[in-house]
């Protein structure tokens, strides 16, 4: 299978928002981590988290469809 721009670009555009979500993985459990467990603030965080990631999604998939749409 040959990889186009395109594919290239919806590739590159997905990966940094899986980047980006897992950054805040990371930052969620270094801010609210430790032995004791996740508290309530950090699971709020988690929470926002994922809801800001699944919007995000939204927002590439209608900006890929858009830049498909253009060409």
């Amino acid at each position: 299978m040959e990889i186009d721009a395109e594919l290239r670009r919806q590739i590159t555009v997905s990966l940094l928002a899986a980047a980006v979500f897992i950054a805040g993985l990371v930052g969620i459990g270094v801010t609210f981590g430790g032995s004791s467990g996740l508290p309530e603030s950090g699971a709020i965080a988690l929470v926002g988290l994922l809801a800001g990631f699944v919007l995000l999604m939204a927002l590439v998939g209608a900006y890929l469809i858009r830049s498909n749409d253009e060409e």
